[in-house]
């Protein structure tokens, strides 16, 4: 099974996004088939040996349809230099024997420069082959030229953008004054005479003709691309564009003719300016559409800007800055204050501190010593750093939290369900409105042009575009948002899901607690102080590589002890150590230890108090005499207890699930403000707890760190994983949460609740819009004395309406999650 995403060029609103599905999704082998209309992206699931990418594209294709690339980068482009061609014959020779090849997506050939570009997928076919066929058919290769596709959607959007600016100001030179000279003498306005309907009906209608054909020209894609789709029995939004403006168009053509003819009462309904301002509000309305679609991934576009373009890499101890493309797996970098890091690694020479904020959403600044790990595109801050490349190109951080941003940013909520089924019969159903609606005015009565006025208005007020947008600018937005604060969000289910969590499950160690054991208490009962206890206890725990002596050593490393030589050492399992240090006879671990060896512990109520607070006592004996007692314990996260707090107060209940017998449970868990624990469950048999809670009728989100609670994750309605920074990818997860912070789980949440209280508005506006806007343009005000819908007005109705759903979805930017004061 394979999974592809072709960017889709042509689509405009909702029914060409269900064309493009219909079409696909039609091939035997084809899986599954989602149409983002925003990021204009089709991801695509099949069976490799049933069918391939060349059939899908083809089936784009059949719909109406191109593919631009693949925004993975899986297509590449090269460029090659072909000699030998004479004529255009030969041009299209060269076409076709690269068009053959399997792979290749497209082939062009520039006579004149005696340039072909070439895009193909590398995994299939390559320059060789390329070549050869070239070869074949007569012609010779003398430059190659080879790079990627870019995947700069920002030039895209600015070129796209361009273009329709351009149109829009064209349209607006010739349309302005063609409103103006057909309504300036309704208004009272001064207009020449020789252009007076009145007295030169003809110039009045023959300068309108000549105003609006620059217009109609302008906008020859709402007919080419309209037209074209009601031909092949699907027709989508330029079709009601098409349909619309062409019936006033044609309408003005007979009028003139009929001034010709001597009818001058004819001037009075030319119906040019009709065509022409709603072409010019139209373009104007997606220009407006496209501004606002492009900053719904600014979050990814920043992201993409944030890799440094070269690296400084040391080879025979010389520094050497190459391109961030020809950096390895294991080159060792340097990086000074103030430079980003390049690529993945591990620090093997220097200190510093990195900011990571704009990854993880962590402000404070991370301490980084040898052996710790630093991420592509952080900040840093204060110390010469080196390096070793560990993970390099699309294997980054920053490369996985791009992919599975844009990832997320092409699926579908399920919420979108009823908007996709409705805009698949929304453009027939409205383009039979609209002939039913004007054969009625007229069967009733009404003149002609009354009837065409209905006809036009319904066919340009209704917007499927706004149904289309409603949900994936929504989700384009919450997901950009979520990785600003260091939440991925896998898909646009999860997104939806989050927001009806009502109860989540928090795994014990690593998710709740720090994952590893610290020392707690250090208790003089001796003539030891508290800094000898911990320097005697580390010396003899240096060697060992039980956890609970880690734990001692690394406190005694955090307060710069210098430890003592140990000169005899005897692990005794299940009981503690023996050693010899500084001429003293040690013991260092737990009651039976003390008790096999006749040392007295009696009358410590500290270590009945510690085992209480879920704390492992270490007894520590010198020569025979007890000294004192070290507690060591997996303490809870400084934020698990805020986090709890914050689902309470959002309505959700906390549970906890560990292995850990209940007494241990219990106290991380009055610790944490979590009533409702499950204790002893062991690993395989967490997911059927998250059942158990499922069957009570519970949405359950389930938080862990994605290795061990794979299954817990994957059962639950959302699975939340936590990690370090690194890990985003994890597989069981529908939410990863960059920082290892239990506080980003409300923050999840948070976001999906307003992303879907978003995506309704949006469809209540879309729907209320066309559920109103429809029966008025049919003229339900004007059979109770009120007016009729003036078309220009329709037109810009409808603009509006695309607009103010992609406004709306846009304020999704300034969400910031409620925090604990």
């Amino acid at each position: 099974m394979q999974q592809k995403v072709l960017k889709i060029k042509g689509m405009s609103c909702a029914s060409c996004a269900r064309a493009v599905e219909n079409s696909v999704g039609k091939l035997n082998g084809v899986v599954s088939a989602a149409v983002n209309l925003v990021s204009e992206k089709l991801d695509v699931k099949f069976d490799e040996n049933v069918t391939d990418i060349a059939d899908i594209i083809e089936a784009v294709k059949k719909a109406g349809y191109d593919v631009d690339q693949e925004p993975d980068g899986r297509f590449a482009e090269i460029l090659v230099h072909v000699s030998g061609m004479s004529c255009a014959s030969c041009a299209n020779t060269v076409e076709k024997a690269v068009k053959k090849l399997p792979g290749v997506k497209d082939a062009v050939v520039n006579l004149v420069s005696g340039i072909a570009k070439v895009v193909y997928d590398p995994s299939v076919t390559g320059m060789r082959n390329i070549k050869n066929a070239i070869e074949k058919s007569g012609y010779g290769v003398s430059k190659i030229e080879q790079g990627k596709i870019s995947q700069d959607e920002t030039e895209r959007a600015k070129k796209e953008a361009a273009s329709l600016r351009t149109k829009l100001i064209v349209s607006a030179v010739f349309s302005i004054p063609l409103f103006y000279i057909s309504m300036g003498h309704m208004l009272g306005l001064p207009v020449p005479g020789i252009i007076d309907p009145h007295m030169h009906a003809l110039n009045y209608a023959l300068v309108q003709l000549a105003l609006v054909l620059p217009v109609i020209i302008t906008g020859r894609r709402f007919y080419t691309v309209g037209f074209g789709r009601l031909f092949r029995r699907e027709p989508n939004m330029d079709s009601l564009v098409a349909i619309g403006t062409g019936a006033a168009f044609v309408y003005g053509i007979y009028a003139v003719m009929m001034i010709l003819n001597g009818n001058d009462e004819y001037a009075g309904n030319l119906y040019f300016e009709s065509a022409g301002i709603i072409i010019t509000l139209i373009l104007l309305g997606r220009y407006l559409e496209t501004l606002a679609k492009g900053r719904t991934s600014e979050t990814i576009k920043k992201l993409m800007g944030l890799a440094p373009k070269t690296a400084t890499v040391i080879k025979d101890g010389r520094e050497l800055v190459i391109p961030i493309e020809e950096v390895q797996v294991g080159d060792i970098i340097l990086v000074k204050p103030g430079e980003r890091i390049p690529v993945d690694g591990e620090v093997v020479e220097g200190r510093t501190s990195v900011d990571e904020s704009i990854l993880t959403g962590e402000s404070i600044p991370v301490e980084k010593n040898v052996g710790s790990q630093v991420i592509c595109a952080s900040i840093n801050r204060n110390g010469t750093i080196k390096f070793k490349a560990t993970k390099v190109g699309e294997d980054t951080t920053l490369s996985q939290i791009i992919a599975l941003v844009e990832g997320a940013q092409n699926t579908k909520a399920p919420i979108a369900r009823l908007a996709d089924v409705i805009s698949g019969y929304f453009v027939p159903v409205v383009i039979v409105i609209a002939i039913l609606a004007g054969a009625a005015w007229y069967i009733s009565g009404e003149s002609a042009a009354f009837s065409l006025t209905v006809f036009i208005s319904v066919l340009v007020i209704a917007c499927p575009c706004a149904l289309g947008l409603a949900t994936p600018t929504a989700i384009m937005v919450g997901t950009g948002k979520g990785a600003e604060y260091g939440v991925l969000i896998k898909s646009g289910e999860a997104l939806e899901t989050a927001h009806q969590v009502n109860t989540v499950v928090f795994d014990k160690t690593g998710t709740i607690t720090e994952g590893k054991p610290v020392v707690t208490d250090i208790i003089p009962a001796g003539r030891l102080d508290e800094t000898e206890l911990l320097r005697l206890a580390a010396s003899a725990e240096k060697g060992s590589e039980h956890p609970l002596g880690e734990a001692i050593v690394s406190k005694a490393a955090e307060k710069n002890l210098e430890l003592y030589d140990v000169e005899s050492f005897e692990a005794i399992p299940g009981h503690g150590i023996i050693s010899h240090i500084h001429g003293k006879d040690v013991l260092l671990g737990n009651s039976k230890l003390m008790g096999d060896r006749s040392i007295d512990i009696k009358g410590r109520e500290d270590s009945g108090r510690l085992a209480a607070e879920g704390k492992t006592a270490m007894f520590i004996a010198v020569d025979g005499e007890l000294e004192g007692i070290i507690a060591v314990a997996d303490v809870i996260k400084p934020g698990s207890k805020k986090a709890v707090e914050q689902l309470r107060k959002m309505g959700i209940e906390p549970v906890m699930i560990t292995g850990d017998n209940l007494q241990t449970a219990q106290v991380i868990a009055k610790q944490a403000g979590i009533d409702r624990v499950k204790a002893e469950v062991l690993p395989g048999d967490k997911a059927n707890e998250i059942k158990k809670l499922q069957e009570e009728g519970l949405k359950v989100a389930m938080v862990g760190d994605g290795i061990n609670d794979a299954p817990a994750l994957a059962q639950a309605d959302v699975g939340i994983a936590i990690g370090s920074g690194t890990d985003v990818a994890m597989e069981s997860a529908d939410i990863v949460l960059m920082k290892n912070e239990l506080t980003d789980v409300p923050v999840a949440i948070q976001l999906s609740k307003r992303t879907i209280r978003n995506i309704k508005q949006n469809l209540f506006w879309a729907f209320a819009y066309n559920v109103l806007g429809i029966p008025i343009a049919a003229g339900l005000l004007h059979i109770f004395g009120g007016p009729l819908l003036n078309p220009m007005i329709a037109a810009a109705a409808m603009s509006f309406s695309s607009i103010s759903v992609v406004t709306n979805a846009l304020r999704l930017k300034r969400f910031k999650p409620h925090h604990i004061n």
